[in-house]
């Protein structure tokens, strides 16, 4: 398997570890290199990160490869992949289907099937998934391909350069065309599941903006600008408009068997090329019924 490896040109003179530091290297991905077998080259000879630079330097930083977890099985199964390169793998997920593994659902998760598609193609990394979906929801799913890429979208979804938007049907009319719910969550006591809008949780931001109101329900869209578990269930269920089929909180299972949401749209900054990336996904046959 061929490891993974970026390559940078020097701007200006400097430290090698303060050239790095600015290409967004962490310390943690260079003592990764250093002791997990992986090495750093200026013009292709290895030097420690004391090394001085000079402008128009070639540096090349090699991964050590990654293995899966010792719990995470290589499984068959169908795989719609959206967009695939060296550092990046964008997929759908259909509902009913478990982001990765659990107790109740040991198996058939994306994650097993995305682990054998990485052993079957010789990709030398463990999943790093950067944008986890609940079972029942469904759409675009973003999946790093080495522990330096995953940090780097990482920091692009605190700094919110990354955008990720949902559609949903949920229950009652929606008065406000266009709103945003700032409300904290955190953990509902005596659960290790459910979560609710308490003053003591996290920060957590929400806008939402109506596409349709329906006869009993509402078609709308909504964009994550922090990423709490359950943050659009929590927010939506707190204002008195659960999503349809989300008995956890509140809503029925008369219309859909699932939670009614959908990852429509991701649109980030690609890691190594600093290219815009925009990526797009439609409703599932049981929602685009009900729309």
């Amino acid at each position: 398997m061929k490891p993974f490896q970026l390559t940078y040109t020097a701007k200006a003179p400097s430290l090698l570890r303060e050239a790095l530091e600015d290409w967004g290297i962490s310390k943690r991905t260079l003592a990764s290199v250093k002791y997990g077998g992986g090495q750093i080259l200026v013009n292709d000879a290895e030097v420690t990160v004391r090394h001085p630079l000079k402008k128009g330097d070639a540096v090349t930083v090699i991964f050590p490869n990654e293995e899966h977890g010792k719990g995470l099985s290589a499984e068959d199964g169908e795989l719609e992949i959206v967009y695939e390169d060296e550092a990046l793998l964008i997929v759908e997920k259909p509902p009913l289907q478990n982001t990765i593994p659990s107790r109740e659902h040991p198996f058939g998760s994306l994650a097993n099937i995305v682990a054998k598609h990485f052993n079957d193609h010789g990709i030398p990394s463990t999943l790093h998934i950067a944008t986890r979906l609940d079972r029942d929801t469904s759409g675009l799913v973003c999946i790093a391909k080495n522990r330096h890429i995953h940090h780097m979208i990482s920091l692009q979804q605190q700094e919110k350069k990354m955008k990720r938007r949902y559609e949903a049907l949920v229950h009652g009319t929606v008065e406000k065309d266009a709103f945003t719910i700032t409300a904290p969550i955190g953990r509902k006591n005596a659960s290790i599941i459910e979560r609710e809008v308490r003053e003591d949780g996290q920060f957590a931001e929400t806008e939402v903006r109506v596409i349709e109101k329906l006869e009993s329900y509402s078609h709308v869209t909504l964009q994550l600008n922090t990423g709490r578990t359950h943050q659009i269930r929590v927010h939506l269920a707190h204002l008195g408009h659960p999503l349809l089929g989300d008995d956890l909180y509140g809503g029925k299972r008369d219309l859909i068997g699932r939670q009614a949401l959908h990852c429509t749209e991701l649109e980030l900054i690609h890691p190594v090329s600093g290219d815009s990336l925009f990526f797009s996904s439609s409703l599932n046959p049981d929602m685009q019924s009900l729309v």
